[in-house]
Parts: C-alpha cells; sequence; structure tokens
C-alpha cells in the first residue's frame, strides 16, 4: 500500500487550520497542523519531514515568509505553499522570491487548495532564490484578476525572458513593467522607457541605436541610444505594434544577437538588456496584414501578460480614486476636509471604457475645495463645463460622471 503523503499546514487562524486540514485529509494525505511557524520547526526534529508544506504569512513570533526561509534552508526541494489574505505585489514576490512553489490568496476554494496539493507534490524545483530591494507600491489591486498578475510578476521577475505586456490604453502597462524591472536581478541597473509612437519614424532609429557625430545633418555629437544606456538593465519599449518595418529588422537582430551599430558608425556594440515591450494593439492581425514581422513578435512574446480594463475590476476602484485623490491634494491648498465627499462611488458607476487612467482622471477633476471664494456650486460645475458638449462616452465622460449630484 502507497504511503500517503504528508503535508504540513501552518496557520494561527484556528478555523482556517482545520478546515484546511480536514479536506486534504479527505484527500488521502496525512496531515499535520501546527498553529505557528516554531511549532511546526520544533517538530522537524520528532517527525518525518513533510512532502508539501502550506503556511500562512502574519502569524505572532514568526512569519510565514521567515518559516519559509528556514524549511529551504534545511530541505531546499520541499515545495512550500504560501497563504495570505493581503495580496499585493511585495507579498507575492517577497514569497517567490523565497523559493515559494506558490501563492494562495485567502479566502481560496477548499477544491482549488486540494489541486494545488496534487500539482505541488511531483514538481520539487523551487522557485530560485534572489535577493532585490523591496518593489515600489505602484500597482494597486485586490480584484482575481491583480492578484493573478501580482503572482505571474513574482514569477517572471527572476526570469531573463522578454515580456510582451497587452491591454487597453492606460491600464498601466508601463507599471508592470518598472515592477517586473524593481521586483528583479537588474534592479540595480537602469530602467529605460521609450514611447515608439510618440518618437517620429525618422529619429526613432538613432534615439533607440544612438547615432555618431556627423551621422547626419545636425548630428553634431555623439547621441548614446537608448538600448545603450539600458545595458545591464530593463528596455521599456511602449506601443511597439507602431514600429516602422524598418526599425523592426533591427530590433530583431539586437533581440537575437545583443549587438548593433550607432547610426552612421563602424563600431559594434554589445548590450546586455531585457526588453519589455507594450501595446494595445492585436499584433497578430498586423503579422497577418503585413504591418509586423512575424519573427519579431515571437521574439518579444516570450511571456505575455494581458492586463484587464478596470470596468472589469470595478472593486478596485474606491482604492485606485483614493489613491489618486490624495496625489492631487498634495497640489491644492487647503487639503480637502474629513467631510469631504468622496468620487469613488459616481468613478466606478460607468459601464464605459474605464482604465486606471480615466479613473486618475476623474479623481483629479474632483475638486472637493476651492482654490479662491466662489460658490460652491460653481466650484463643482466648473470642471464639467467642458465635457457638457461632448456625448458622454470615453475618458471625456469622467469629469461629467463625477460631477456633484
Amino acid at each position: 500500500m502507497t504511503t500517503p503523503s504528508r503535508l504540513w499546514v501552518i496557520d494561527d487562524d484556528r478555523a482556517v487550520r482545520f478546515v484546511l486540514a480536514e479536506a486534504l485529509r479527505d484527500a488521502g494525505y496525512a496531515v499535520s497542523a501546527f498553529e505557528g511557524a516554531k511549532q511546526a520547526l520544533a517538530a522537524l526534529a520528532d517527525e518525518p519531514a513533510p512532502d508539501l508544506v502550506f503556511t500562512d504569512v502574519r502569524m505572532p513570533e514568526m512569519d510565514g515568509l521567515a518559516l519559509l526561509d528556514a524549511l529551504k534552508a534545511r530541505r531546499p526541494d520541499l515545495p512550500v505553499i504560501v497563504m495570505s489574505a493581503y495580496t499585493d505585489v511585495a507579498s507575492t514576490a517577497g514569497a517567490f522570491r523565497g523559493g515559494a512553489h506558490e501563492f494562495l490568496s485567502k479566502p481560496f476554494d477548499l477544491d482549488e487548495a486540494v489541486a494545488l496539493a496534487e500539482r505541488a507534490l511531483p514538481q520539487r524545483d523551487p522557485a530560485p532564490q534572489t535577493t532585490a530591494p523591496e518593489i515600489s507600491n505602484e500597482l494597486l489591486g485586490d480584484s482575481p484578476a491583480m492578484r493573478e498578475l501580482f503572482r505571474a510578476i513574482g514569477r517572471l521577475a527572476q526570469a531573463p525572458l522578454s515580456v510582451l505586456v497587452t491591454g487597453e490604453t492606460g491600464t498601466g502597462k508601463e507599471l508592470v513593467a518598472r515592477a517586473l524591472h524593481r521586483e528583479s536581478p537588474r534592479a540595480r541597473k537602469p530602467f529605460v522607457a521609450l514611447n515608439t509612437a510618440a518618437i517620429p519614424a525618422e529619429l526613432l532609429e538613432s534615439e533607440l541605436f544612438g547615432h555618431e557625430a556627423g551621422a547626419f545633418t545636425g548630428a553634431n555629437k555623439r547621441h548614446v541610444g537608448r538600448f545603450e544606456q539600458a545595458d545591464g538593465g530593463t528596455l521599456f519599449l511602449d506601443e511597439i505594434g507602431d514600429m516602422p518595418a524598418a526599425l523592426q529588422t533591427r530590433l530583431l537582430r539586437v533581440l537575437a544577437e545583443g549587438e548593433f551599430f550607432r547610426v552612421g558608425g563602424r563600431e559594434l556594440i554589445k548590450v546586455d538588456v531585457r526588453v519589455i515591450a507594450a501595446t494595445h494593439q492585436d499584433l497578430e492581425t498586423r503579422v497577418r496584414d503585413g504591418s509586423f514581422r512575424a519573427d519579431l513578435l515571437h521574439r518579444l512574446d516570450v511571456v505575455r501578460l494581458q492586463l484587464p480594463p478596470l470596468r472589469e475590476r470595478k472593486g478596485d476602484v474606491p482604492a485606485l480614486a483614493a489613491r489618486f485623490l490624495a496625489q492631487a491634494a498634495k497640489n491644492s491648498a487647503p487639503p480637502p476636509s474629513a467631510s469631504t465627499p468622496k468620487p469613488s462611488s459616481a468613478c466606478s458607476s460607468t459601464t464605459g471604457p474605464a482604465t486606471c487612467a480615466s479613473s486618475k482622471t476623474c479623481a483629479g477633476a474632483w475638486p472637493p475645495w476651492p482654490r479662491a471664494k466662489p460658490s460652491p456650486r460653481a466650484t463643482w460645475a466648473a470642471p464639467c463645463a467642458a465635457a457638457a458638449a461632448t456625448p458622454p462616452t470615453g475618458p471625456a465622460a469622467w469629469p461629467r460622471l463625477c460631477a456633484k449630484p
């Protein structure tokens, strides 16, 4: 008879500990439950080592990430599933950086937890352990889509792979690229961003690869391009779908060989750059119509991250609106009082193409304090006057949605 796999459940919440342990026992596993990390470590001396560990993050005396480090120091091949109700980029990336096999967000479905245990047990390759600085808390959200995004960032940040970030305009593609860089081993090296659609086609080659003095009219001195500026770090190419066809060929060579010539130069430049590209366009369609190279898409799209629009995660609107309003308040005086009405309900009521950018516009157009002494009615109505003549769709509708009832 096959010996059942030994699983440990470590959580200071008695209800979670009991329910998860019972579900795993019903699935045929031998389960030991502990209320704290220290009790689990003490049991390592008396009990056989577990085959899989479920641990909470926030526990008294010793948290789950410290326990993860201790377990990995003794058993580097031990798969550990980290559980937490506090799901953000820093927590998930910290768990994966420490070697966690998976991050399970609370509350979770018991069937999902059992299925995760089944997948984790045969796999003994932990995530690589790399020390990186704490990630900036720019990404915000607690919806299922954002939790999945945080987990993906935690995994991908450690791998030197090209990433293609897709999503509608204003969904935060550059924030994802910065998060990938800041949590990666390249974090101490430069992060360089370039919007390829914002640079005229005739100047984009020089901007990317640099040029030598005299390479063309007006080139009075050598210019170091974005690839050289990002050497050792990360280059973020936004709106990659708008790159001219001639430059796509040059970019393909850099991705394949890691080398290029400056415009008008003869010196071969070698660089080590991780490229993260972003687009709101359907690149497969552009490949079919011949406006984008299929081999370049293959190089860029090693891993793809699809960002959800804000209308698909409306539960995140209040937190985003509060952040944007606080940012707007820094530029205004006096600060809003405690009785100031909140824009989050108005900003989340739209069924139009809401994005993080349009939510920020909404918060910026929400003037809960007067700069001089106009009447309250005029103060509320002013930001919406310009929108009155436009159809109530798209970003132009946001100021009107923010108007005081």
